[in-house]
């Protein structure tokens, strides 16, 4: 029996196989540039957000880069979007959100043990 026979199964032609991978690699250079393209767009929103936590925390860049991170991670949510919420307590007098407050915190205590 003809294996090709079975089930319509049709091998792929060398040339279908190339045109899948370029297709697939072109996919991949597009989502890899959005995401770039998000990051640098996110990335002065996060450097306010620093400037004003090291400035309310006393703390160093990197530290206050570390709370950011720490609050983004324990919160499952993105940095970008907890950077956002820092700087809106400044430009529009908006209150931290309860859970990051709280993560914050935890962040904070845990920094002052180390």
């Amino acid at each position: 029996m003809n294996a090709s026979a079975c089930h319509g199964f049709q091998p792929s032609r060398p040339d279908d196989d190339a045109d899948l991978a370029a297709g697939e690699s072109v996919e991949l250079w597009r989502r890899e540039a959005q995401q770039l393209r998000r990051a640098m767009e996110s990335r002065p929103t996060i450097d306010i957000a620093r400037g004003i936590l090291m400035t309310a925390c006393s703390c160093s860049p990197d530290d206050a880069g570390e709370l950011l991170v720490a609050v983004s991670q324990n919160s499952n949510t993105k940095l970008r979007e907890v950077a956002e919420a820092v700087v809106a307590t400044t430009t529009r007098q908006e209150p931290l959100p309860r859970r990051f407050q709280q993560h914050l915190a935890t962040a904070l205590a845990a920094g002052r043990r180390d």
